[in-house]
């Protein structure tokens, strides 16, 4: 055999170490660009002149975060998922949390989330068409945890009325709850927000009477 023929003992050493694709290096340069591409689609939630997201698009946040739509499409499949995750981050900057909701918190959670509200360019939060309407995002999220935090109070309570308590907690905690106090009551940001606070506080304290809606007082059922 031919000194040219003769393989070498040790094939590894003569080969480079190929670049493991899942490094540590390369894990934190993804989560930098997650980050710039949520922070960017925050940022165009906040000067949207309506509560409309239809314009929340892939192209529309690509471009504020100086990436390609590729890019985005990587770390979010769907408009939905990307909707999702500048929600979250909406609620953060709000200083928001629905992780183990407490009811008796309830208020102070409200009004730190409408406190924001002056940060976004929005004249009028109430969607004027249908279309507008279906482009916001569902906050699933917020409906469960007081689901949760009204069911660790109610375990005794008919499920109708419990439902009652959870929704008018829920159409307090609401824009347009605010949105009509400061158009048709001329209430100030600060005053619609201390309205809803005191009344959601009123609503808990009822809940922890056992006044259920509709009896005639604590601890009655007429469900």
């Amino acid at each position: 055999m031919s000194a040219a023929a003769t393989p070498s003992p040790d094939r590894s050493a003569a080969t480079p170490p190929r670049r493991r694709y899942d490094s540590p290096r390369r894990r934190e340069l993804a989560a930098q660009t997650r980050e710039r591409i949520v922070d960017a689609g925050s940022a165009l939630v906040h000067s949207f002149p309506a509560w409309d997201w239809r314009d929340l698009t892939f192209r529309a946040v690509a471009e504020r975060a100086g990436v390609g739509e590729r890019t985005v499409y990587r770390h979010f499949p769907t408009e939905a998922d990307l909707h999702d995750a500048v929600l979250r981050r909406l609620e953060d900057e709000a200083g928001v949390s629905y992780e183990g909701l407490d009811l008796d918190r309830l208020p102070e959670v409200t009004a730190r989330a409408f406190a924001t509200l002056s940060s976004y360019a929005v004249p009028r939060w109430t969607p004027t068409n249908p279309a507008q309407a279906t482009s916001i995002p569902k906050d699933q999220r917020r409906r469960e945890a007081l689901v949760t935090a009204v069911a660790q109070h109610t375990a005794g309570w008919p499920e109708a009325q419990r439902v009652m308590a959870t929704g008018m907690l829920d159409v307090l905690w609401h824009i347009p709850s605010y949105e009509r106090l400061t158009t048709m009551w001329n209430l100030d940001g600060d005053q619609a927000t201390q309205a809803i606070a005191w009344a959601i506080g009123l609503l808990v304290d009822a809940i922890h009477d056992d006044h259920l809606p509709g009896s005639a007082g604590p601890g009655s059922n007429q469900g």
